[in-house]
Order: C-alpha cells, then structure tokens, then sequence
C-alpha cells in the first residue's frame, strides 16, 4: 500500500451528523452549567478543570473536521462556539468584578466586526479564509480565563492582567490581518473552515 494515499472523505460538504459537529454541540451544551459555576464559585479546581476540558475540545473537533472532511455545518458552529466559550467566560469574570470590562469589550467588539465582515464580504463574493494568528488569539483568550480561574495564578493579578492585555493584542492583531487577505470566493472555497 502506498505511503501517499489521501484519506478517505466520510462526510460530503452538506452533511450535519458528524463526529466533530457533535463535539462542538457538546461544547456549547456544557459551556451553560459551567459558566454558572464560575460566577458561583471563581476561582477552583472545578471550574479550572471544566475550563480546561471544554478548551481542548475546539482542538478536538478540529482534528476530526480534517480527518473527517470539512462541512459547512461545520464552518458555522465551530467559531460560534469558540465565540460563546471565551465570551461567555470573560463576561462571568466581568460579571464577578475579577477582570475590568475594558479588554473584554475590545475583543467583544472585534468579534462583532469579523461576524460583520463575514456576512457582508460573502454578499459580495470575498472571503475571510482561516488564519494561525486567530487559531493563536483563541488559545490565549482561553489562558487568560484560565489564569483567572487556577488556583495558583487567582492572586497573580499582574499575571492575569499581562495575558489578558496579550489576548486583546493578538484579538486585534488577527482582525486586521484577516481584513488584510480578503480573497474572491471560489467553489471549492465556499465550505472552508474560518479562523474564529
């Protein structure tokens, strides 16, 4: 057997019931009861550890999408749920008084732009293809909540405060370089994964 064979597609582009969609559903169900926790209790072994297992299933989904085959399904649910996730940890934490509003509105705010970037930019043919630096902005927006959270960095203020400023850099860093390499749309592209 040759070493080069592709694998085996076992999702068309349309197709809703896959491995990595069900996943990511998993994701946002369970994002619920743990941000209720977090505004509950703050920062604890629990709520880091549910913090930690919820992160890893972006990267989880992620790896069965490529093995799978990308869906458009897919593309829609993924960088909404990275989306609910860290927005809906930062706004717990603001909520709580343990991070000041400032950084978590700045990033709110890029989300919103991109999600309207997306929307019009597809009207009109273009594209905002995924980028490493957004993949890098999520798991950082996901340390920050979680330095928040683990107990041994929960008095580090000036820890938590230097990556969450980091997180806002990077958030901002990757809207402007994905408004920088917008591109046309072409048909085999319409399906493509995008960076959250």
């Amino acid at each position: 057997m040759s070493a080069g064979i592709a694998p085996v597609r076992r999702f068309g582009q349309g197709a809703i019931a896959t491995p990595a969609n069900f996943v990511t559903i998993a994701r946002l169900i369970f994002a619920i009861p743990l941000l209720i926790l977090i505004y509950d209790r703050g920062a604890e072994w629990a709520t880091v550890g549910g913090w930690f297992v919820l992160s890893i299933t972006d990267g989880l989904d992620g790896f069965l999408a490529r093995r799978d085959g990308t869906t458009r399904s897919g593309a829609f649910l993924d960088p909404l749920a990275d989306k609910c996730l860290v927005l809906g940890g930062f706004g717990v934490l603001v909520a709580r008084g343990d991070v000041w509003w400032l950084p978590v509105a700045l990033i709110a705010g890029r989300e919103v732009a991109v999600s309207v970037m997306r929307s019009l930019g597809a009207r009109r043919g273009l594209s905002l293809p995924a980028r490493k630096l957004g993949k890098l902005k999520t798991v950082v927006q996901l340390l920050a909540v979680g330095a928040v959270l683990l107990p041994w960095t929960a008095d580090a203020h000036g820890l938590q405060v230097a990556i969450l400023w980091f997180a806002v850099a990077l958030t901002l860093a990757s809207a402007a370089d994905l408004f920088l390499h917008l591109t046309p749309v072409s048909t085999t592209e319409k399906a493509e994964v995008t960076a959250p």
